[in-house]
């Protein structure tokens, strides 16, 4: 394991310990925390228990930072941890904790991000996407606006709103809305 995902691995336990996660009882199953993705320019789906408890599982965050590569050029990035925990949330905010998410836009490389820029794309200079910290999302069954005011009560981060694209940026940059 990376040494970067170590320190996200810490920093998510951490988070956890202070916002006083639930102490199970003698004998109780820890929650199992799933995801349920689909990748509109892959084709391919993800369904992944990443988390049990407070004990990120390895192996399933490591297919999650496969299926959110850049797939223009194949790179992967380890992502932060919270970024997958936002995502959780926000499907079980929207009354939906087993429903399919739609990726638009995961990890981006600088050089795809640049080449985006230059495109013309509302792309950020040093945009949370190349720091594997954000991931552009719409949840079937929902309007964008319904997304982005489920993202913006959780006060975990950046939310982006893109009415006429029709999905929200989400990530786990500091708290700001556009």
């Amino acid at each position: 394991m990376s040494s970067r995902k170590l320190l996200h691995f810490r920093a998510a336990a951490i988070v956890l310990l202070l916002s006083g996660s639930r102490i199970l009882a003698a004998g109780s199953t820890p929650p199992k925390y799933r995801l349920r993705l689909y990748n509109l320019h892959t084709g391919e789906r993800l369904n992944t228990v990443y988390r049990i408890g407070d004990q990120y599982q390895p192996a399933a965050v490591a297919r999650l930072d496969h299926f959110l590569r850049d797939y223009r050029t194949g790179s992967v990035r380890d992502y932060d941890v919270r970024e997958f925990d936002l995502l959780h949330d926000l499907l079980a905010r929207l009354g939906r904790p087993d429903g399919e998410i739609d990726i638009v836009c995961g990890y981006r490389t600088r050089r795809t991000n640049e080449r985006l820029r230059q495109q013309g794309h509302a792309v950020a200079l040093h945009s949370q996407h190349i720091e594997a910290r954000a991931i552009d999302i719409r949840v079937p069954g929902f309007t964008a606006a319904r997304v982005r005011d489920a993202a913006l009560s959780l006060h975990r981060g950046g939310v982006g709103y893109y009415a006429e694209s029709g999905f929200v940026h989400v990530d786990v940059g500091r708290v700001r809305r556009w």
